[in-house]
This record gives structure tokens, sequence and C-alpha cells, in this order.
């Protein structure tokens, strides 16, 4: 049941920012509504926790398999109760703004056989779309605290 969903937004501010925001993997509870922790567990590895299907905790591993600065992250799942793979790029548009485009592919665990524990996996591309406007949400609300603190 591997999905692979693709999404962007145009968000305001700097790219370097943006990619810096999204490159500390601490914050991406702060913006992804069903993941509750994400912690180092090595120099290119993080954990996950998230609150699955039926308050299930899910919990796996990731390596950052790229990181380009300013444009590029990329991961894939080591081990834990999910698969997942993926990328989020930064694309620096004219007048302030950047064009974040996630693609991510999940598998569930295979034990999630209940209809409406699976809802939650099916939903993807609406669940990405939503954790894509937290984020911008939550930058542009970030920079326009900081410019009033100037």
């Amino acid at each position: 049941m591997a999905k692979q969903v693709t999404k962007s937004i145009i968000v305001n501010g700097d790219v370097d920012q943006l990619y810096e925001t999204w490159a500390d993997f601490s914050n991406l509870p702060r913006f992804m509504e069903h993941v509750t922790a994400v912690t180092p567990a090595g120099e290119d590895t993080n954990h996950w926790v998230m609150e699955g299907p039926l308050k299930k905790k899910l919990q796996w591993t990731t390596k950052t398999t790229r990181m380009e600065p300013e444009k590029r992250i990329a991961w894939k799942t080591i081990e834990g109760d999910m698969k997942t793979s993926g990328q989020v790029t930064f694309n620096a548009l004219p007048k302030g703004q950047v064009e974040v485009t996630v693609i991510s592919q999940v598998i569930p665990p295979d034990n999630l056989l209940d209809k409406a524990a699976l809802a939650l996996f099916e939903d993807e591309e609406k669940q990405l779309e939503k954790d894509l406007r937290n984020f911008k949400a939550m930058v542009e609300n970030r920079s326009d605290r900081e410019n009033r603190t100037r």
C-alpha cells in the first residue's frame, strides 16, 4: 500500500532560514500534526515518534541521505514501525518567497489492517498539505514577530 505524495507551498521568507528551520528536525513536531517527537539518534540519523491510528505509538529511525544547504533534505527509514523515504526541496522565488516541495512515500505497518486505522495513511495527501500549511504559518508568524522586535 505504498503511495508517493508530492505537495508544494509558497512561503514568505528567506530560503536559508526556511531550510535551517526544517533541517533542525526537532522543529518537525511543531508543524507535523501527528509527529510527537524527533530526536537525534546519531550523526545523520533521527528517531521519530508518532501517534498513529487508534492511539498506537509508532516509532522509527531515519537516515538523512542528502543535505544540500538551502536546497534539499532527503531521508529514508533504516528501522522501525514505519518505512518512509522522501525529500523536501527549497526553491527561492522572486520577492522574498520560497517554494517548498515535499515528496514523500510511506508504507504503514503491516499490523494496521483495521479500516479506521488505515484512514490516517490513506489521507496522506491531505495530511501533507495540512502539515505544509502549518509550516508556512509557523515560519511566517515567526518572521513577523522577529521583524516587530527589531
